[in-house]
């Protein structure tokens, strides 16, 4: 007999019209992957089943799939796709089925936003405390496999090192360089007025060492390695590859995280120097092409009047933005279900976390560096 393959779904809200596309075996062996998931499910309007990508059927996945219908919509649902008993099947079980189905929640009111509200506090609690407990793993797993370099897996490492900073490299300088340029375009149109265009050099020195060549770089990992990262580990997850890991023997956290975050904290300040060149280049660019100031000129001074500890100062938030990015996105990829829905939520939710968390550490290093007087 051949294996079941994986159930799978999305739902696509377009308009007034909702439309749920399922595929694989919907059969009593495997509609448990997808029947948390499917719970969580809410649409507006009329809702639309797409069988043509469904595989085998039985009378359990047809029992899932009509709750599932009359969660979203009170009307009846439209089958459309080809297969030859899903509709015949769904109609039976939906006819003979007697249960009380949850309904959606109505909108509006008081009550209403209480509730949410609530919920909402509750769910930042429990990622907040689930995120603490994988931050503790994480470090405990990474310190010890630091303190045994030969059981480190140095050819991952090397592979995300050249996959997260070596081809992220000519981006990030690309970005860089054009923010450099708008940076001192604004503080020339602004200087010029109070005939003091010559600062412009100051500005663009504090702005790139300080905070812009950092936070750029912070930026560009959070929508393009994180994204990446939990993307990869989520595959493996639909794909129970991780499981067939861990009855290998091997763990996951060794094996996925680790090299991820020891990848990052090295590569994440090398982008991040970088960066600051490249802003300064666009700098000098705009200084010599819209000011009349002399690249020679430009880097004197900047080297005269720009302390190095700035250098330092935006230098030492790199390896806790690349720290971050990847903790973030391997717990995501780590907690994406058996759905591809649950993939695309998972990696939104990872880039939104990181680009949020960047934005609060940055504050925070300021702040910070601010009380010392730096």
């Amino acid at each position: 007999m051949a294996n079941p393959s994986t159930p799978e779904f999305a739902l696509e809200t377009s308009g007034e019209d909702s439309r749920l596309r399922v595929s694989g075996d919907w059969t009593v062996r495997t509609v448990q992957a997808v029947d948390e998931a499917l719970r969580d499910l809410t649409a507006t309007g009329s809702v639309v089943l797409d069988v043509a990508g469904l595989g085998r059927l039985d009378t359990a996945g047809a029992f899932v799939i009509d709750r599932t219908l009359r969660q979203l919509s009170d009307g009846t649902a439209r089958i459309e796709g080809e297969h030859p008993s899903a509709e015949n099947l769904i109609g039976q079980v939906h006819a003979v089925t007697e249960v009380e189905e949850p309904k959606r929640p109505p909108h509006g009111g008081l009550v209403d936003l209480l509730e949410r509200t609530g919920r909402g506090f509750m769910n930042l609690v429990s990622e907040s405390r689930a995120m603490l407990a994988f931050l503790g793993e994480t470090l405990v797993t990474t310190f010890r496999l630091v303190l045994t370099p030969w059981k480190l897996r140095w050819t991952s490492i090397v592979s995300v090192m050249e996959e997260a900073g070596l081809d992220a490299m000519p981006i990030i300088a690309f970005l860089s360089f054009f923010v450099g340029m708008v940076v001192a375009f604004i503080g020339a149109s602004t200087l010029q007025d109070l005939g003091s265009e010559i600062f412009v050099v100051e500005l663009i020195g504090f702005a790139m060492l300080r905070e812009l060549g950092v936070m750029m770089t912070g930026i560009v990992l959070a929508g393009r390695t994180n994204s990446s990262f939990t993307a990869q580990i989520g595959t493996m997850k639909m794909r129970q590859e991780i499981d067939a890991m861990q009855t290998l023997g091997l763990k996951p956290m060794d094996v996925l995280v680790a090299p991820r975050i020891l990848a990052m904290v090295v590569t994440t300040p090398v982008l991040g120097f970088v960066a600051t060149i490249a802003g300064i280049a666009g700098g000098v660019i705009v200084g010599w092409l819209s000011l009349d100031i002399n690249p020679a000129l430009f880097l004197d001074r900047l080297q005269t009047n720009v302390p190095l500890d700035q250098f330092w100062v935006g230098m030492s938030k790199a390896p806790v933005f690349g720290f971050v990015v990847a903790l973030i996105a391997c717990r995501q990829g780590l907690n994406v279900g058996g759905s591809v829905q649950s993939l695309g939520d998972k990696t939104t939710t990872s880039v939104v976390q990181a680009i949020f968390s960047i934005i609060v550490i940055d504050a925070l290093f300021a702040v910070f560096y601010m009380e010392m007087g730096i």
